[in-house]
């Protein structure tokens, strides 16, 4: 019966020709020629001595035989994938600790700590993920991470870190040279930056919110700079092209080395339920590097609040 079963890759290729249902989009995705995939399904369907696919000059379908296979493959890749993880995770011992954390949390917050966690912990090695995927602690090659969001994560533990305010800062250069701030209206002469992004009904505090805040009703937003990530908004604040609306935290740092200087006091805090939540599986919640940096992280974040 094994000699019946496709391999691993050919399990893939068709795995994904059946879910996309073309075979061009399958082979965009796999880095394979339209033409390899077909091959590759006939393959199959010859040695299964089965049709998977039916196909028309403008449609292809998956066969029943295609559908039971198709779901079958599904199951099975995932098992697999699930399982080279664990292997992996055993493989490369006790000492070696992934972190997955988005490149914003990694630049402005953590990196400049790292060494004190070294410091403190000679004996873990940290490895770092850098991404804005969500990683899938079963699938992929990590071990604990920090992620934006609700902190409702089934099978997590999630550890809220700290309120996120969001604030306007500037260069000092910009406000040097340029149209003076002494109340929220004068920003009206100046460039202004903030980040677009809601979910689940709620929005990131953007200018037209923290006018409001600040008492000013006619503020229009056509003009403003909006970028996709807070960190292009802090850059461009850091270069003085812009006022821009940043989190305290992530901009702490820049603050207290006089590299941004924050024109107005007021503040708008995100949405309670949202924040940033170090996260890891439950079933890892006693491993001794896991306790080490959990520990680490959360004290370096009442240090913080303390500070502040």
């Amino acid at each position: 019966m094994a000699r019946l079963l496709p391999g691993t890759r050919a399990l893939r290729t068709f795995e994904a020709a059946a879910r996309h249902l073309k075979f061009t989009r399958a082979a965009d995705e796999l880095g394979l020629t339209p033409a390899a995939v077909s091959h590759q399904i006939k393959e199959i369907e010859d040695q299964l001595d089965l049709v998977l696919f039916t196909r028309t000059s403008r449609t292809m379908r998956l066969t029943e035989a295609g559908n039971v296979l198709f779901e079958a493959s599904v199951d099975a890749l995932d098992l697999l994938c699930r399982a080279v993880t664990r292997a992996r995770k055993m493989a490369r011992g006790t000492a070696l600790l992934k972190v997955t954390l988005d490149a914003q949390f990694a630049t402005k917050w953590l990196m400049r700590r790292v060494d004190g966690f070294r410091r403190q912990k000679p004996g873990v090695e940290l490895r770092f993920d850098i991404t804005y995927e969500v990683r899938d602690f079963e699938r992929d090659d990590v071990d604990i991470g920090i992620r934006f969001g609700t902190g409702k994560y089934p099978g997590l533990c999630a550890h809220r870190l700290f309120e996120n305010i969001i604030i306007p800062v500037c260069s000092p250069a910009l406000l040097a040279s340029g149209p003076p701030l002494k109340e929220p209206r004068d920003l009206f002469h100046h460039t202004l930056a903030h980040i677009e992004w809601s979910r689940r009904g709620v929005t990131w505090p953007n200018w037209s919110m923290w006018m409001h805040a600040a008492g000013v009703e006619d503020f229009d937003d056509s003009r403003t700079l909006v970028f996709a990530s807070s960190t292009d908004a802090a850059q461009a604040a850091l270069d003085g092209n812009a006022v821009a609306l940043a989190d305290f935290a992530m901009v702490a740092n820049d603050l207290s080395q006089g590299r941004l200087i924050r024109p107005f006091e007021l503040g708008i805090k995100v949405a309670p339920e949202f924040a940033y939540f170090l996260v890891y599986p439950e079933a890892m919640k006693d491993d001794a590097r896991i306790v080490a940096f959990r520990e680490w992280l959360l004290d370096e974040v009442t240090k913080d609040a303390d500070a502040g």
